[in-house]
């Protein structure tokens, strides 16, 4: 395989492009660093790294010269700058999607995997979620990983490009920027223990959410490059915690107490998320997926 990685220096990029190599496949890297660091990738004979950005359809086309296949990760991933922003997010989430998609068709790539996300399901009315649960997004981000979903069955039904989309739940791990806007809320707990600082929980810390090792969501990611899976796939554990319950094991981590600060409840967060990933399990093949107590682990002990 000669793989495109598209955001390939971010968070869960970077660590698709070590598993990537891993595999013995050549690998290039397409990002804007607007996010992603040149720090997070490593030095190899396989990897090449373009700088440039998917909503510039040249550059989209000069990176996908000799790919056989494509790993779509480049985007604007913050929900509140799609709500605060949201025709500057859909040039890179719609426009750009479409520049990479398109790319890929005209370049006649064996297999296209990109991320979509959980956000398309907005505030589910029925747990466990499913790949057939009703597609509600509740903000512009969503709304675009949605309209990737549909442009991509589209390219299946008109030109036959095998394609997968991947709905990535709570990923967490290494190199996740705590101060980010829109990072994980494990990155900045952890960010804010090893400050000695308070946890800000909003709400009551009842909410539950699905956390997933970005390390497993990088296997899953080549498991998928190289499957025949196609249509949508839940990525996530099958197994939710509340915010309690995860601040309580990142402190058994840190081997320190945890200060929570209890704040109003954020306007529209959803209380409840827990999803059955079947179709992953059954068609990707994952290993063992790694235990939160371990990623969280290795988060405090290797946060970049």
């Amino acid at each position: 395989m000669q793989v495109l990685v598209t955001g390939g220096a971010g968070f869960i990029g970077s660590h698709s492009v070590e598993a990537i190599l891993a595999d013995g496949a050549g690998v290039t890297v397409l990002d804007n660093f607007s996010s992603g660091k040149s720090s997070n990738l490593p030095q190899h004979p396989k990897l090449k790294v373009i700088s440039g950005d998917i909503r510039d359809p040249q550059a989209v086309d000069q990176a996908l010269e000799g790919i056989s296949h494509v790993l779509h990760l480049a985007a604007q991933v913050s929900v509140p700058a799609s709500v605060a922003d949201p025709l500057g997010s859909s040039r890179h989430n719609i426009q750009g999607f479409l520049n990479v998609l398109d790319g890929a068709r005209r370049a006649k790539v064996r297999r296209f995997v990109y991320a979509s996300s959980a956000a398309v399901y907005g505030a589910p009315e029925q747990l466990p979620l499913n790949e057939e649960s009703a597609v509600v997004p509740l903000s512009p981000y969503g709304l675009e990983k949605s309209i990737n979903d549909q442009y991509a069955a589209l390219y299946r039904q008109l030109y036959e490009l095998s394609s997968l989309g991947l709905r990535y739940f709570n990923v967490y791990g290494p190199r996740q920027d705590p101060s980010s806007p829109y990072a994980g809320v494990i990155s900045r707990f952890a960010s804010a223990m090893s400050k000695g600082e308070a946890v800000r929980v909003f709400g009551d810390g009842g909410q539950t959410r699905d956390f997933i090792f970005v390390k497993d969501v990088a296997r899953l990611n080549l498991h998928a490059l190289k499957s025949t899976a196609i249509g949508v796939c839940n990525i996530a554990t099958g197994h939710s915690v509340t915010l309690l319950e995860l601040i309580e094991t990142l402190a058994k981590c840190a081997a320190c107490p945890a200060q929570i600060q209890h704040e109003a409840a954020a306007t529209g967060d959803i209380r409840h998320s827990s999803v059955l990933p079947l179709k992953m399990f059954e068609q990707l093949e994952p290993e063992s997926m790694t235990p939160l107590y371990d990623g969280l682990k290795q988060l405090i002990e290797k946060p970049v």
